[in-house]
């Protein structure tokens, strides 16, 4: 079950993208669809955490959380959109998607997970397929490959890399959206000074309303659940089906395609899920029910 929590969360954050293509297209900025993903969501954490009792966190923690909030709310927000910038969507996503490659280093470090040949070669499968994807469906000349371009990519990289660890550890002791109630607030103060705020029509706000409801509120939940259950490593790299998600999307939703060797770069993605899924471990301690 951890695994299609996991699956569920990266199929919901597959939407993100091509939701926030309509907001973008409303005149909104995107650290204004940032800081109100992170606002709306948090209201819904809120209402979440309120109904089940669960609104606080220990003071010992809260450091941490608020920590979580700057760097896995506000600084990967930040981060991804500079690299934008800086390089073009498509090397932003290849260097983003090096997250799991983070986390298995990271988790080996600092969480004693095993680092096996399966899990190794699965890693290099998907991140191989999540590049291939990013490059063959809109990258082309626009890549600009430059220090800051690759800095900013590798920042956002390892703060996405910070939330499957920090998940790994806080979301065994609080309910998600006790940890959320408190994080996105703070990325959201954090974000408040650098965003120009636009004019909103219905559909802006419609759009800005999903955002926060199904890949915000609705992954994250799933992917909590998920991550008692399952290491952190493996849980980042059964998420990266979340760009072959998001071209699916895209194609039904704007027409974009891919060209043929994306279609064989998405292959290799699912193909790393699936042996990242085959190789079996120790279960989790005292799994919880969402």
């Amino acid at each position: 079950m951890g695994y299609f929590y996991v699956f569920c969360a990266g199929l919901l954050w597959g939407l993100l993208g091509p939701v926030s293509r309509v907001a973008l297209q409303e005149g909104l900025g995107p650290l204004e669809v940032a800081f109100w993903r992170a606002v709306i969501a948090a209201v819904l954490f809120g209402a979440h955490a309120g109904l089940r009792r669960r609104v606080r966190v220990a003071r010992r923690d809260l450091p941490a959380v608020v920590g979580f909030g700057l760097v896995g709310v506000a600084f990967l927000y930040g981060a991804y959109f500079m690299a934008v910038r800086e390089g073009g969507a498509a090397l932003a996503a290849v260097l983003l998607y090096t997250a799991p490659v983070w986390v298995a280093v990271l988790a080996w470090l600092f969480l004693h997970e095993r680092m096996g040949g399966r899990k190794l070669a699965a890693l290099g499968l998907a991140f191989a397929g999540v590049a291939g994807i990013a490059l063959a469906s809109g990258g082309g000349g626009g890549v600009r490959v430059t220090p800051a371009a690759l800095g900013w990519g590798l920042a956002a990289g390892w703060a996405y890399a910070l939330y499957y660890l920090f998940g790994k550890r806080f979301f065994e002791r609080y309910e998600t959206s006790t940890l959320f109630l408190y994080a996105l607030p703070v990325g959201a103060a954090a974000m408040l000074p650098f965003v120009d705020f636009a004019p909103k029509s219905p559909t802006a706000w419609a759009a800005l309303a999903f955002l926060a409801a199904v890949p915000t509120y609705g992954s994250y939940l799933f992917y909590g659940a998920g991550l008692k259950r399952i290491e952190a490593t493996r849980a980042a790299t059964v998420a990266t089906v979340e760009p072959v998600v998001a071209a699916v999307a895209a194609y039904l939703a704007w027409g974009e395609r891919w060209s043929p060797s994306g279609y064989l770069f998405a292959g290799l993605v699912l193909v790393g899920v699936l042996l990242m899924v085959s190789e079996r471990g120790p279960a989790p301690p005292h799994p919880e029910h969402p």
